[in-house]
């Protein structure tokens, strides 16, 4: 339960309704759109008079039974009884059938991320104000806390070719941005690439500073994905999200995930060389663990766990660049193309998550040292310039 130190965006329109204008609104939501009390946005705002008439939700589904790279069906809605859309994975007309069936005039977006540019909630929100945009219908954010604060800059760009939906925006990984501000950003991108998308309308929070971590707002964590148990899960993806991309297990299946990781053909002795790395604010230990589900399901897996030790410190990605330069040295590695993702003519899926072919192409050469310039560069990245109004004034990112 939130002990009031933020008013969340949706917990202002609650304050004062006369925020969300319009005779019939869609909210894109699921299970993580709740108030500081934890109650569901939905059904808090229908309460408050506010007219919903249809739910638009993401991959994971409206309430979060559905594994990575997938979602539940349309329906119905049991707690409001409302329609629900399922977005994840349709096409532009799609989407724009939904809007025009339902007869929208706001399209409103209250969904919590995670502060990492491969987490795909933000690629809902923008694919949806693309939308609104086509049907000329605006589009207002309800936004929340980035768990992992908005000072910490981790990670490249995109570069040119090698967007998709889990990197739509060149942002760096780590990249410190609400959700208001994100729908903000790509709207200004997306104007200068010729697409017609107005700013949004962002009910911003208050109480929310920049240097805040999910532990500084009060707020209850609602985990946001089935492997997203804990903020400590989401500080930790930043570094360990690209194991996704190998056959690496990244501990999906485990209690765990994205902090416990290994395979059946790794050593005991391999949370031994990570630590001789000297990294700081984190540690490892060696962890023996068989998945429940996921790569190499009931398998003996042998690997190590990651322990945050100092958050400020944490160096994120180069924890990832160390774990798969050590498991590189293994001829049983190798870079995967999951399933969920299309293939033919498009990058491997590592090459998405990193946003070029740097990663894969510099860790199979043994270059972990150019690697880590560019993760030097990152805090500096000014690719694009761009200017947000933000919590503390106008600022650039």
């Amino acid at each position: 339960m939130g002990d009031g130190r933020i008013q969340l965006g949706v917990d202002r329109v609650l304050t004062d309704p006369s925020l969300l204008a319009g005779k019939r609104i869609g909210l894109v939501t699921n299970f993580t759109g709740v108030t500081g009390n934890l109650e569901l946005s939905s059904r808090a705002l229908l309460r408050a008079g506010v007219p919903i008439v249809a739910l638009f939700s993401p991959e994971h589904g409206l309430r979060g039974t559905a594994q990575a790279g997938m979602s539940e069906a349309s329906g119905d809605d049991e707690e409001t009884g409302l329609p629900v859309v399922d977005t994840y994975r349709k096409s532009e007309s799609d989407l724009d059938a939904a809007i025009a069936e339902h007869d929208l005039d706001v399209l409103v977006c209250d969904l919590q991320d995670i502060g990492a540019r491969y987490y795909t909630y933000y690629a809902t929100m923008l694919t949806c104000q693309r939308a609104a945009a086509r049907a000329g219908v605006p589009f207002v954010v309800l936004d929340r806390p980035n768990p992992l604060g908005g000072t910490v800059v981790d990670g490249p760009g995109i570069r040119a070719g090698f967007e998709s939906f889990i990197g739509p925006l060149s942002i760096p990984i780590r990249h410190g941005l609400t959700m208001g501000e994100l729908a903000r950003v790509g709207a200004r991108l997306d104007s200068g690439a010729g697409i017609d998308v107005p700013q949004p309308t962002v009910i911003e929070m208050t109480g929310w500073e920049r240097a805040m971590t999910w532990a500084d707002t009060g707020l209850a964590w609602v985990p946001p994905s089935p492997n997203m148990p804990t903020p400590d899960t989401a500080l930790a993806f930043v570094g360990t999200g690209p194991l996704e991309g190998t056959n690496l297990s990244e501990g999906r299946g485990t209690t765990r995930p994205f902090e416990i990781f290994g395979a059946p053909w790794l050593t005991a002795d391999f949370a031994d060389r990570l630590n001789a790395a000297g990294l700081p604010g984190v540690t490892f230990r060696t962890a023996w663990f068989t998945p429940t589900f996921s790569k190499h399901a009931g398998e003996v897996c042998c690997g190590a766990q990651l322990y945050v030790t100092d958050a400020s410190r944490y160096p994120g990605l180069r924890v990832g660049i160390e774990i798969l330069a050590a498991a590189r040295e293994s001829s049983q590695f190798a870079w995967l193309t999951p399933s969920h993702e299309e293939v033919g003519d498009r990058p491997p899926f590592i090459d998405l998550v990193w946003g070029s072919i740097d990663l894969r192409t510099l860790i199979d050469a043994g270059k972990t040292s150019a690697l880590l310039e560019q993760l030097g560069e990152a805090a500096t990245l000014r690719e694009r310039d761009i200017e947000l109004l933000s919590y503390q004034g106008k600022g650039q990112w």
